[in-house]
C-alpha cells in the first residue's frame, strides 16, 4: 500500500457489542454506501477521470496487461465494470482490493496523474493475482497479507529509483529490499490493529520466499520497457508451452 495502496478484506466484526477490526473498512467509507446512479456519478469529475484514467492503464500499461492476463489464465477473467470501483477514500490511501468482493478500489479523489493510477491498478492487481492463484487468508494470517504486500510492492513499481527519489529516499546497495520491506510494513500498519513489532515480524519471517516469487513477471521490472519484456515473455511462454 502506497499510504498507498491496501489489500483490504472483508467488513469489520463484532464481538461482545465492540468492533474488533475493521479490517481498513474505515478508509474506504464509499465501500458501504449504496451506489449511486450513473446519472449522478456523471456529473462528478473526480469519478469521470478516475474511469478515464483506469481505461487508460488496462489498456496500453504493460505491468496491468500482463497481469490481466496471467489472471484469465488462471480462471480469474477481469472485467473493469464489475472488477473495479472508483470511490472517495481516507485522504492516506489511494486503493485497495476487497477480497470480500474481488474488486479493487481506485480512490478517485487521491490519484491524479496517470502514472499514480498505473502503479496503483499493477500493485492492487498483484493482491488480485495472489488472491485467484492461492488460498490467501486475508482476515487473520497476517503472514499471508505480508507476503502480498511484499510482492505487490516489489513488482508494482512501488520501488524504482525515480519513486524513491520523488520520496526524497536515497540509497545504493540493497536500496530496493529496504523500500520493499518498509513499504509492506506500512501497508500492513494502515489496514491492521496490529504493532509495528507484529508487522515487522510477519515480512522478516517471510520476506525471502516472498520477494522471491516472481510470478508472474518473472523478473523484477523495474522500468516500463522490463514489465514490456516480461509480457512478451510471458505470452512467448504460453505459445512455447501450448505446442509441448
Amino acid at each position: 500500500m502506497e499510504q498507498g495502496e491496501a489489500a483490504s478484506p472483508p467488513a469489520a466484526e463484532e464481538k461482545g457489542g465492540e468492533e474488533e477490526d475493521d479490517f481498513g473498512y474505515r478508509l474506504f467509507p464509499d465501500r458501504n454506501k449504496k451506489p449511486q446512479s450513473f446519472l449522478v456519478r456523471s456529473f462528478f469529475t473526480f469519478h469521470n477521470r478516475c474511469q478515464l484514467m483506469l481505461r487508460m492503464t488496462l489498456e496500453t500499461n504493460p505491468y496491468a496487461q500482463l497481469l490481466l492476463e496471467a489472471m484469465k489464465q488462471s480462471g480469474c477473467t477481469v472485467f473493469n465494470d464489475r472488477h473495479f470501483s472508483c470511490e472517495n477514500c481516507d485522504g492516506c490511501v489511494s486503493g485497495g482490493f476487497d477480497s470480500a468482493t474481488s474488486q479493487i478500489v481506485l480512490c478517485q479523489n487521491n490519484i491524479r496523474q496517470q502514472s499514480h493510477m498505473n502503479r496503483v491498478v499493477t500493485h492492487e492487481l498483484i493482491h488480485a493475482f495472489d488472491h485467484c492463484r492461492a488460498h490467501v487468508d486475508w482476515f487473520k494470517n497476517v503472514k499471508h497479507l505480508a507476503c502480498s504486500e511484499i510482492r505487490a510492492a516489489n513488482l508494482s513499481g512501488d520501488c524504482t529509483l525515480m519513486n524513491e527519489i520523488a520520496r526524497f529516499k536515497f540509497g545504493l546497495k540493497g536500496h530496493h529490499q529496504t523500500c520493499v520491506r518498509d513499504r509492506a510494513i506500512r501497508s500492513i500498519l494502515a489496514v491492521r490493529k496490529v504493532s509495528k513489532e507484529t508487522a515487522e515480524k510477519a515480512v522478516d519471517e517471510v520476506f525471502d520466499a516472498c520477494f522471491n516469487d516472481l510470478e508472474p513477471f518473472g523478473r523484477i521490472p523495474h522500468s516500463k520497457t522490463d514489465a514490456k519484456r516480461a509480457y512478451r515473455d510471458f505470452q512467448n511462454r504460453d505459445r512455447y508451452n501450448a505446442n509441448l
